[in-house]
């Protein structure tokens, strides 16, 4: 029998891990990677007897991996709020999914924890551009401005840690960072007593967004703008923080950030409307490597040729 614990290599899937594993502490494999790396099952070899945790990846994008678990007679906890389409019912599966755009992996965590360590899910909340989320949690804890903004920087730096084309481009690796987080019961120790760690999430976020400062739209209208960024680690690295950016920026239209891949193709992101957080998840599933949830979504691999088609879905999508 072995403990596995699967998440995706974003603040919410390391802030969803950190609390279970401080609530329930074991040693365990862990499964992850860069934040579009998501068809996690299909990297283990489960066997009869095996505890495994899943945390937010699209059950739809591993059933087949979960199928493959289940039939091998392992236990499975699955948690997560993105798109899961039909859910397996099974004796050996409990599942606490909700895809509601205000809802993320940490928030379903911490109910499920009872708020025993409500502060990651604060910072989970914070780093899936779940504003209003994280301060609804946080209202009762009297924190101080000073406090709530460590929090939501630590979310977004965590957040920003987890995107790139491979883990090269990533200040952690996802696992590494998971190790450091986890050590700590509250996020404030890990600001604190990880000052190194902290300093340095913090400084690559700063410089990278430095370089995106000055970009300009591909086009842009009332309803929708479109960015495009170039092949490079940095763009890699900001494309998912920057797109949230936007978002709070122009709460009333939708935003997309393509960048250009090494292979010519494009890795999208794309926020609904922070005034409307619909139809994200339902634009990109239209193409092939494409996924998410209704707030926020992406294409991972989309070919340039479809480019013009994609822009054209995109605005069409949020101009109705």
């Amino acid at each position: 029998m072995a403990y596995i614990d699967i998440f995706n290599g974003d603040a919410d899937g390391i802030c969803a891990l950190a609390q279970l594993r401080n609530a329930n502490p074991l040693e365990s494999t862990l499964v992850t990677g860069v934040k579009r790396d998501i068809q996690l099952l299909d990297k283990i070899s489960p066997a009869a007897g095996d505890q495994i945790t899943v945390l937010d990846i699209s059950l739809d994008k591993n059933r087949q991996g979960l199928i493959k678990a289940l039939d091998a007679g392992a236990q499975v906890f699955y948690s997560d709020h993105h798109f899961a389409g039909d859910i397996p019912q099974h004796e050996q599966l409990t599942t606490l999914i909700n895809t509601s755009a205000d809802v993320c992996t940490s928030i379903l965590v911490n109910q499920h924890l009872n708020g025993a360590f409500i502060e990651w899910a604060i910072v989970g909340a914070f780093g899936d551009n779940l504003k209003h989320s994280a301060q609804v949690l946080a209202k009762p804890l009297d924190f101080s401005p000073e406090q709530l903004t460590q929090l939501e920087n630590l979310g977004i730096y965590i957040n920003y840690n987890g995107y790139g084309s491979n883990l090269d481009d990533l200040h952690f690796t996802p696992v590494d960072l998971y190790r450091r987080v986890s050590q700590h019961a509250s996020p404030f120790a890990f600001i604190n007593e990880s000052r190194a760690d902290f300093e340095k999430l913090e400084t690559g976020y700063q410089s990278d967004m430095a370089l995106a400062a000055n970009l300009q739209p591909e086009y842009a209208n009332d309803s929708v703008a479109a960015f495009v960024l170039p092949n490079e680690p940095w763009a890699r690295r900001v494309s998912g923080v920057y797109s949230n950016d936007l978002a709070n920026q122009n709460p009333g239209r939708a935003h997309a950030v393509l960048t250009i891949k090494a292979n010519g193709n494009y890795l999208i992101s794309v926020r609904a409307p922070l005034a409307n957080k619909t139809g994200a998840d339902e634009l990109c599933r239209q193409f092939a490597t494409g996924g998410g949830r209704a707030a926020a979504a992406g294409v991972n691999d989309l070919p340039a040729e479809q480019v013009e088609d994609f822009f054209e879905k995109f605005t069409q999508f949020y101009s109705a």
